[in-house]
C-alpha cells in the first residue's frame, strides 16, 4: 500500500478534522475543554506506546510531562518569552534533552526496573520543586497569557478554541509521525526487541541504541504533552504535574487504550477524561473505586485495550461487507 493510501493516515485526518469541526461548530466549551486536557494526555500516551511495544513500560513519566509544563510556565514567567510556536517546542526539546542524558543509564535496564528507575528520577524532580521557592514550591505558579505570532486575547473562549485546535493539529502530525517511524525498518526493530534481544544483535543492530532512541522520542512528545497542559490549566505545581500520580494516570491511559494504533491514545484519552469527571461527580469520595474497577475489567476481558474492541469491530464489519 502507498503513502497516500495508507488507511491509518487517512483515518487520522477525518478522524482529527471531524473533531475539530465539531468543537468549533458544535461542542460547548466544556466538552472542548475536556478533549483538549485529553489530547494533551494523549500526547504522552502515544509516546509510552512506543516504548510500551518494546516491552518496557515506565512508571516515571511524569518527570517529562512536568518538565515540559515548567518550561513553558517559566519561559512566559521568567523571560516574557509566551509564543507557542517558541514555548511549544522548547518543551519537547527540554524534555527530549533530559531524556537523551538520562537514557545512558536507563536504557541498560528492563522490566520493573526500568519502570522503577524512571518513578526515581521523577520523585527527585519532585522533591525539587515541593522545597524551591523560585518555582513556586507547592503551591506552583501560573501560567502567562499565550501569544501567536506576538498577537493573544483575554477572549477565554477565543483562547480554548486555538488551543483546541493546536493540540488537534499537533496531535494528528505526531500519531501520522508515529506510525511512518513503527513502519520504518528503526521502527520494526520495537517488537524485534521485545521479542529476542540476542537476535537483533545477531542482525548487526544495537539494542541500546534503539531502546535509546525510542526512549528519548517519548520524553520529548511527553514533554510536549506538559506544555499543552500547562496551556490548557493555566497553573502548574508538582502535584499535578510531576507527582507519581501523574505517571499513574498516563500508565492507566496505556493500558486503557492498548498498543495496536496511534489512534487508540486518544480515544483512550478522551474515554478516561470523561470517566473521572463523571465519576467524580456522581460519586465524588469513591469515585477512584469506579476508575480502578474499569482498569481491572480492561486487564481481565480485553488485554489488548480498548482499540482492540475496535479493530474486531472493523475486521467483522470487513468480512461482512465481503460477503
Amino acid at each position: 500500500m502507498t503513502q497516500f493510501m495508507d488507511r491509518t493516515v487517512i483515518g487520522l485526518t477525518i478522524g482529527f478534522a471531524l473533531v475539530a469541526l465539531l468543537g468549533v461548530f458544535v461542542l460547548p466549551d466544556w466538552l472542548m475543554s475536556q478533549i483538549l486536557i485529553a489530547f494533551s494526555r494523549a500526547l504522552a500516551v502515544l509516546g509510552l506506546i512506543v516504548l510500551w511495544r518494546t516491552g518496557l513500560i515506565s512508571f516515571g513519566h511524569a518527570l517529562y510531562f512536568g518538565l515540559g509544563a515548567y518550561t513553558v510556565a517559566m519561559l512566559g514567567k521568567d523571560l516574557g518569552i509566551t509564543e507557542v510556536l517558541i514555548t511549544l517546542p522548547a518543551a519537547g526539546l527540554v524534555a527530549a534533552a533530559v531524556g537523551f542524558a538520562l537514557g545512558f543509564i536507563i536504557r541498560k535496564y528492563r522490566e520493573i526496573f526500568f519502570a522503577m528507575l524512571n518513578l526515581a528520577f521523577s520523585m527527585v524532580l519532585f522533591g525539587i520543586l515541593v522545597k524551591t521557592e523560585a518555582l513556586g514550591s507547592t503551591d506552583g505558579f501560573s501560567v502567562e497569557q499565550p501569544t501567536l505570532f506576538g498577537m493573544g486575547t483575554e477572549d477565554a473562549t477565543l483562547k480554548l478554541t486555538a488551543l483546541f485546535l493546536g493540540v488537534c493539529a499537533i496531535g494528528w502530525l505526531a500519531a501520522v509521525l508515529v506510525h511512518r517511524y513503527l513502519g520504518s525498518v528503526l521502527g520494526s526493530l520495537t517488537t524485534a526487541v521485545r521479542d529476542n534481544e540476542i537476535r537483533v544483535e545477531y542482525l548487526g543492530y544495537s539494542v541500546a541504541q534503539a531502546i535509546h532512541g525510542k526512549y528519548v522520542m517519548s520524553a520529548a512528545l511527553t514533554g510536549l504533552a506538559g506544555g499543552f497542559m500547562a496551556l490548557a490549566l493555566g497553573q502548574v505545581d508538582p502535584e499535578s504535574m510531576v507527582n507519581w500520580t501523574v505517571s499513574g494516570e498516563l500508565v492507566f491511559v496505556t493500558v486503557l487504550s492498548g498498543p495496536g494504533s496511534v489512534a487508540a491514545p486518544f480515544i483512550g484519552s478522551l474515554l478516561f477524561e470523561l470517566l473521572r469527571t463523571y465519576a467524580f461527580e456522581l460519586v465524588p469520595y469513591a469515585w477512584q473505586l469506579i476508575v480502578g474497577g474499569t482498569l481491572l475489567a480492561v486487564i481481565f476481558f480485553l488485554p489488548g485495550g480498548l482499540w482492540s474492541v475496535i479493530s474486531k469491530l472493523g475486521s467483522r464489519n470487513g468480512g461482512e461487507a465481503g460477503r
